[in-house]
């Protein structure tokens, strides 16, 4: 399990452990904030660093060391 913490993420490298289509390498562009205020972080926008391509996921999802490593491996 990657340690990730919400505050963290921004700007920060992912590298997919499975990549599709030549996209392995990923940066988190954005933070979608709730629209509750004091509510918690759920959603985060990563985008390909080869194609620009842009999509939101949950943040948890990080976590998950089969499927994301933390930097640029």
């Amino acid at each position: 399990m990657n340690a990730v913490h919400p505050k963290k993420l921004l700007l920060s490298k992912w590298t997919a452990a499975q990549p599709v289509g030549r996209e392995k390498h990923f940066l988190v562009a954005a933070l979608v904030l709730p629209e509750e205020p004091g509510a918690p972080l759920e959603w985060i926008e990563i985008e390909a660093v080869h194609s620009r391509r842009s999509r939101r996921i949950r943040w948890r999802e990080l976590r998950d060391a089969a499927q994301w490593r933390q930097g640029w491996v």
